[in-house]
This record gives C-alpha cells, structure tokens and sequence, in this order.
C-alpha cells in the first residue's frame, strides 16, 4: 500500500486533533474528488514499518485524539490487507484512542461488511469491528454541502460502527 499525505495535526476529518492517513487508491473516481491525486494506487510513498512506528509513536501524544483513515480509499481490498495489522496495532498500544474511517463504500449493518460485495475480503469485517466510527457513501456532488460536519454529500453517514454491530441496524454518530 502507498499513502498520499499524513496529516499530524488534524481537526477537519473527526473529533478532536487527529492524525490523518491519507492512503492511495481508489476506483470510486467520485465526480469533484478533493483528493483526485490519490486515486492511483501507487501515488505517493509506500507505507512500511518506518512510517507506521512514526504514526505510533504521534499517537501517544496526550493531545491528539485518534487516527483517521482517509484516501483514495482505505477499504479497496489491496488497502485493507495493509491497514488490518496495523489498525490492529493501533487498537493494542492505544484502547481509548478513536479510530475514524472514511470510505466511498456503503457498510452493511446486517452483516458488518461492505454491500458491495465485490470488495469484501475475508478481512473486511475484522478490519471494519476496529473502527469507532466509519462515515461511508460515495460523494455526490449534486449532494455536496459544506454545511454538513465530517461529511460532504448529504448521502453519506456518519455511523457509530461498535453500537451498529452490537444493535445489528446502523446507529449513526451524528447527523
């Protein structure tokens, strides 16, 4: 997996002072993109055991409040491989820290998968458990507005995954 950017400081993706990954890739091709450059899979830097202890090491930042996942797309299957260890990791070393994702995907309450199917793996469901919170849909722009928080078409969620998965129907986060 390659990633696009990182952001150490971030307080537009999720609640408090975050770290963002950006990671690359994504087949969505989502009308307006604002992050057009990171479609291609092999855009940016690749993400290997150095980049992932510097995130690690950030994370213990009393200060920040989590990590988000955006992209590209952190859910296409080859992403997911590559973010399962390392969200596992993350979930390890720092319990009360908040894990946001952000995917075109659109997640399956029922099953706790993605409702493309096509784009499950025999981690996906694994993988999605980890997160806190997980703002799906693709982005839309005859949808788009700026007045919406975390979100910028009216189409996506903002979904509260762990009382989701414990309720097996999608308890959004906010609105």
């Amino acid at each position: 997996m390659h990633y696009a950017t990182i952001k150490w400081t971030d307080i537009a993706n999720g609640e408090g002072v975050r770290i963002s990954l950006f990671v690359s890739g994504c087949t969505h091709r989502c009308k307006n993109c604002f992050n057009e450059i990171a479609w291609d899979f092999d855009y940016g830097q690749p993400f290997d055991n150095r980049t992932a202890e510097k995130i690690l090491e950030e994370l213990s930042s009393s200060y920040i409040s989590g990590l988000s996942l955006l992209g590209g797309e952190p859910l296409e299957p080859q992403n997911q491989q590559a973010l399962y260890p390392f969200i596992q990791e993350v979930k390890r070393r720092f319990p009360h820290k908040t894990i946001w994702c952000y995917t075109g995907f659109v997640f399956d309450e029922k099953t706790g998968t993605l409702r493309e199917t096509h784009k499950n793996t025999p981690i996906t469901k694994d993988l999605i458990a980890l997160f806190d919170v997980l703002v799906d849909g693709p982005f839309i722009e005859e949808l788009k507005n700026i007045r919406l928080k975390f979100r910028g078409s009216s189409n996506q969620r903002v979904i509260d995954v762990q009382k989701t998965l414990q309720q097996s129907e999608c308890v959004l986060y906010m609105e």
